[in-house]
C-alpha cells in the first residue's frame, strides 16, 4: 500500500538570494550570511518559541522548492565530483531527491517577538534562497549533534579561490553587505562542472547584479549593479 505525507511549511526564508546560483553549497561556510525565518499565519504563535533564545544554533528542515520534479533518480552527479560521476542519490546532499528535503544547521542571531508578520527569527549561515519553504526547525545539541570524528566521504572540503574587486565597485554596496559578498564570492559559486575559462557568471545578491570571472584560483568581480 503506497503511503503519503501530507508537510505544511510553518514558515518562509527571507534571504539575499532570489535565485539559485550564487547561494554557498552548505550551511555555515559563510557565517556572515543574514537570514529571516518569517512564519506563516497559522503558526505566528509566540508560544510555539518560548525557549528557543536559550539556543545558539537550530536546525531547519525545508524543501528544495526550485527543484521539485515527477519521479526521482536512484543516483545522481554531484558537481563536487565534476558533474560526470553518478553516485547514490542517499550518499549526496542533491536536492533531486524522492522528497525534496534539505536540512541546515544555522544560527540564531535573536528573536524578534512583535512585528507585523508575527515573530520573527534573525538566522546567519543559511544556505537557502529567499522564499524556502520551512517545514520544521529543531534545536542543535553540541553533545549529541556534533561528530569532530566524521568522515566526509566525497565532499571532504569546500571550494575556495582568491577574490579581487575593486573598491569603486564593493562600494556601490550597502557597508553590512560587502564582507558578506566577498566571503559568498570566495567558496567559488561556479558550479563544479563549469570551469571554463574567460567565462562570465552572474548571479542577484542583495538586490545587486554581481558578475565575475574566474581564472586558476583567482575570481574576478567585474560589475556589481544595482537590479
Amino acid at each position: 500500500m503506497e503511503e503519503t505525507c501530507v508537510l505544511r511549511p510553518i514558515a518562509h526564508v527571507h534571504s539575499e538570494f532570489p535565485g539559485k546560483f550564487g547561494i554557498p553549497r552548505q550551511s555555515g561556510v559563510v557565517p556572515e550570511l543574514r537570514s529571516e525565518l518569517i512564519f506563516t499565519p497559522e503558526f505566528r504563535n509566540p508560544d510555539a518559541l518560548r525557549g528557543i533564545e536559550g539556543f545558539s544554533h537550530l536546525w531547519l528542515i525545508w524543501q528544495f522548492s526550485a527543484a521539485v520534479r515527477d519521479g526521482w533518480s536512484p543516483t545522481v552527479r554531484p558537481p563536487k565530483l565534476g558533474g560526470n560521476k553518478r553516485i547514490g542519490v542517499f550518499a549526496t546532499r542533491s536536492p533531486f531527491r524522492p522528497n525534496e528535503i534539505g536540512l541546515s544547521s544555522v544560527r540564531l542571531d535573536r528573536v524578534e517577538p512583535n512585528t507585523p508578520d508575527g515573530p520573527v527569527l534573525h538566522i546567519s549561515g543559511a544556505d537557502l534562497m529567499d522564499g524556502t519553504p520551512i517545514f520544521d526547525i529543531k534545536p542543535y545539541l553540541a553533545y549529541t549533534d556534533s561528530h569532530p570524528e566524521a568522515l566526509g566521504g566525497f565532499a571532504l572540503t569546500t571550494d575556495a579561490v582568491r577574490v579581487e574587486c575593486p573598491a569603486s565597485l564593493l562600494e556601490k554596496l550597502p557597508q553590512e553587505r560587502r564582507q558578506t559578498l566577498l566571503n559568498v564570492l570566495a567558496q567559488d559559486p561556479r558550479p563544479g562542472y563549469q570551469h571554463e575559462a574567460g567565462r562570465v557568471y552572474g548571479f542577484p545578491f542583495a538586490g545587486f547584479e554581481v558578475k565575475f570571472t574566474v581564472e586558476g584560483d583567482l575570481l574576478t568581480v567585474l560589475q556589481i549593479e544595482s537590479r
